[in-house]
Formats: structure tokens, C-alpha cells, sequence
């Protein structure tokens, strides 16, 4: 007997300033230790949301329960409308793709191999389509000079990139982005934050998880500033990269100031002479 497996309908393209993710009041405990508090978050197509924050405040475990891996203490979690449980393995992965903070890969797949891999929930698609969509994405992420190499020679920034890749042929309107700019160099960090912009004016939701607050001023339409488990400020990276704000948060006193030539928030931690 063969089992087949079940084709899920990709959703309709959403609307600009659509909700396709929340979370509301959300509570999470890990154990033992609550990380998120009663945290409201909402993700719009169109947008591009920074999740930025200290260590532990609580980022990284806002995403893994947006994406419904992390399942809700209390509150809620809503992906297109519908509580996150809700949904199958397979039709929550028409809707959602998620880049973890790491990958790894126990058997020596090749590069193009791994990023067909994003097209698993693509059930009975045309090959065609399936080809066209790996291609692109190794293409924006610049991976395909490396496409026949096994996924375990390649660098840290390279596999990163790589992963991307994976997420972007997938092509869910939700993309959910824990640290991806963390191995790479200077003109990656640059090259993968353009990508969340042109997802977010393609009509896609992108939700990205930054150390660079930099990149956040510069990339994000909209700034979550998390603080031990709680929202400390959400709304555009201009109103809300505060000195006093950030200061307090990152326990570390911090200068904020406009870029001399864009105009773009920049913020550097305050230095004695």
C-alpha cells in the first residue's frame, strides 16, 4: 500500500496591512521561568517587524510561538485568523516559513538539494514551478555559484545563507527570521535585510529577529522592543529607538542620533573619552 500525502491549497494572497499573525496576551514558560509576560504583538503584510531586545528578553521564544512551535502558557496565537493549533503540519507550512538561529544537517546534502527542501509542502505542485522557485531563491541569496557543494563544507555565513534560501522557496506570505544576519559578513547582513524589504513590498509579512539595531532603524518598518518577557515599546524604529528607553532596557547608556546623509536613527553605545 502507498500513502499519499494529502495537497493542501496554499491561502489567497493577502492584502496589504492584513493581520496574518498575533499574539495576544501571550504567556509562555520554560522550565520553570516565565519568558514571555502577557506580550500583544501584531504582524501585517507589507511590514517588516523587528524583534530586538537583550539577551534572554524573550525574542527568540516570540517567534517560535508565532510560528507554533512554542505552544502558549496562556493567551493566544492567531496565524491568518485561526489559533496556531489549529492548523495541520502542512497547512500551517503554506502559511508560515521559519529560519531557526542555527541549521544543521546530518547527511551530506547538496546545497540545491537543501533548498528544494522548502518545497515540501508544495504537495502536487508543477515541477516546473518547484524549480523556478529554488532557483530564485539561490539566485537572491547568492548561493548558486555553490549549488552541487554538500551543505556541511560550506562556512557558517554560507549555510546561513543557504537556509534563507530554503525559507524563500518556500514561498509562504509569512516569514518568521530568527537572527539571520548573525554569521554574515558585512555585505550579507546588508544583502538578507534588502530581501526582508522587497518580501514585506511583494505583499509578504517578515518578522525578524535583530542584535543590530542598526539594521533594524535602517530595514524595519516596525521596531518590538523586548524587555524580560514583556514588550517595552512597538511602533516604527524612529519613534521608538528612544536613548532613555534603550538604555534601560540594554542596562548599557546608549547614544541615538541621525545618520548624517540618510537621516536613519543610529545607535552606539555611550563611550568615555
Amino acid at each position: 500500500m502507498r500513502l499519499v500525502r494529502p495537497r493542501h491549497v496554499p491561502p489567497p494572497s493577502p492584502g496589504v496591512g492584513e493581520i496574518l499573525a498575533e499574539a495576544e496576551e501571550l504567556c509562555v514558560r520554560l522550565g520553570g521561568r516565565a519568558v514571555l509576560d502577557g506580550v500583544d504583538v501584531v504582524v501585517r503584510a507589507g511590514e517588516v517587524l523587528a524583534l530586538v531586545g537583550p539577551n534572554g528578553a524573550g525574542k527568540s521564544t516570540l517567534l517560535a510561538a508565532l510560528a507554533g512551535d512554542v505552544a502558549a502558557g496562556a493567551g493566544a496565537v492567531r496565524v491568518f485568523g485561526r489559533d496556531v493549533s489549529a492548523w495541520s503540519a502542512g497547512e500551517l507550512a503554506l502559511r508560515r516559513a521559519v529560519l531557526p538561529q542555527s541549521a544543521g544537517l546530518s547527511f551530506p546534502f547538496a546545497v540545491a538539494d537543501v533548498v528544494r527542501m522548502g518545497r515540501a509542502p508544495h504537495v502536487g505542485a508543477p515541477p516546473g514551478e518547484d524549480e523556478a522557485a529554488v532557483a530564485e531563491a539561490m539566485a537572491a541569496t547568492e548561493v548558486t555559484p555553490f549549488a552541487a557543494r554538500p551543505f556541511s563544507a560550506l562556512s557558517g555565513g554560507e549555510r546561513a545563507r543557504v537556509a534563507l534560501a530554503r525559507v524563500l522557496a518556500q514561498r509562504a506570505p509569512l516569514l518568521l527570521l530568527d537572527e539571520p544576519t548573525a554569521a554574515l559578513d558585512l555585505k550579507h547582513q546588508e544583502l538578507v535585510l534588502r530581501l526582508c524589504r522587497e518580501r514585506a513590498r511583494a505583499g509578504d509579512a517578515v518578522v525578524v529577529v535583530l542584535h543590530d539595531l542598526a539594521l533594524a532603524a535602517a530595514y524595519a518598518h516596525r521596531a518590538a522592543i523586548l524587555h524580560a518577557g514583556r514588550v517595552a515599546a512597538d511602533g516604527p524604529p524612529a519613534e521608538v529607538f528612544e536613548e532613555r528607553l534603550l538604555s534601560e532596557v540594554y542596562d548599557q547608556p546608549v547614544e541615538v542620533f541621525p545618520h548624517p546623509r540618510t537621516g536613519v536613527a543610529v545607535v552606539a553605545p555611550r563611550r568615555t573619552p
